[in-house]
């Protein structure tokens, strides 16, 4: 069996006058990881409903590519542009969701 896809959700806020600057350091983070092992993508959403509300959504192909990457000597590097924007409001800054369900369904 394999193991399932995880999606990693960073939560963000912004204040008015700094949403530009939370999407540049969004934009240089992911460039610094385009090509890191497992990361299928990621995604900077932006709420609708709290205002300066931010999620950082990315995909891994497993639980264990994203904690081998998060161990890595380039993790802290690499994301520190985003940390000044962490919501820590809600206790944790961030959540881990495995993906046990999809539609339409992939195909092998």
């Amino acid at each position: 069996m394999t193991s399932p896809r995880v999606r990693v959700l960073v939560y963000a806020t912004a204040s008015g006058d700094s949403h530009d600057e939370l999407a540049d350091a969004y934009h240089q983070v992911s460039r610094e990881l385009a090509g890191t092992p497992g990361l299928l993508g990621n995604e900077l959403l932006r709420s609708l409903t709290q205002p300066g509300g931010f999620l950082v959504l990315s995909e891994w192909d497993s639980l264990e590519s994203f904690r081998t990457w998060e161990a890595g000597t380039r993790h802290r590097q690499t994301t520190a542009p985003l940390r000044s924007f962490q919501d820590r409001s809600r206790g944790q800054s961030f959540a881990l969701y495995a993906v046990t369900a999809a539609y339409p369904e992939e195909r092998s």
